[in-house]
């Protein structure tokens, strides 16, 4: 996730070359928006002492170098995520700073769970799993759902109404509402 994916006045997040290597929107909660905002000060920080150390920008997308050359040095094509170093890139042997790759939050998770005392393996997707399940339990509808997770299908999607699905003692009487 880059820099410019963030959009704060739409509250959206712009998921690139997710699964099936789709754009998608979805939302950014209100709840996170301070804490962002803080963490991309640091991380502007970070940016500025790697151009005044003249380390190469990160890489940009595809061929945007060809049309804009300095482009991986601009700060809206920043990482969200860094990597706390930088690193010779195995392709290039460019000499930059990555992103922070998927096996470190999976190692923040497993962290963040052991330290909660939580006695289930949790995973990114057991976030994905909770996204969907409050969604459909607070009514959202579920072609709403499957637009936010990015299901082609909305069998797919089908997965998550069983857990919401709480059988018919869930179910209140219309006089008691």
């Amino acid at each position: 996730m880059r820099v410019k994916d963030l959009d704060f006045e739409q509250s959206q997040i712009l998921a690139r070359d997710s699964k099936g290597n789709k754009d998608r929107v979805t939302m950014l909660p209100q709840s996170l928006k301070e804490t962002l905002i803080d963490h991309l000060h640091k991380v502007k920080a970070v940016h500025k002492g790697d151009q005044k150390y003249n380390i190469n920008g990160v890489e940009p997308p595809r061929a945007l170098p060809r049309k804009y050359p300095r482009a991986g040095k601009e700060w809206i094509w920043q990482w969200v995520f860094p990597s706390a170093n930088i690193s010779k890139d195995p392709m290039s042997g460019i000499v930059r700073r990555h992103h922070r790759y998927g096996s470190s939050l999976r190692k923040a998770i497993k962290a963040a769970t052991k330290k909660a005392e939580v006695q289930k393996q949790e995973t990114p997707h057991t976030f994905k799993h909770s996204f969907a399940t409050h969604l459909l339990e607070n009514n959202y509808d579920i072609r709403t759902v499957q637009e936010l997770l990015g299901h082609k299908s909305v069998k797919t999607t089908m997965v998550y109404t069983h857990v919401s699905n709480n059988g018919p003692s869930a179910v209140k009487s219309p006089l008691d509402l």
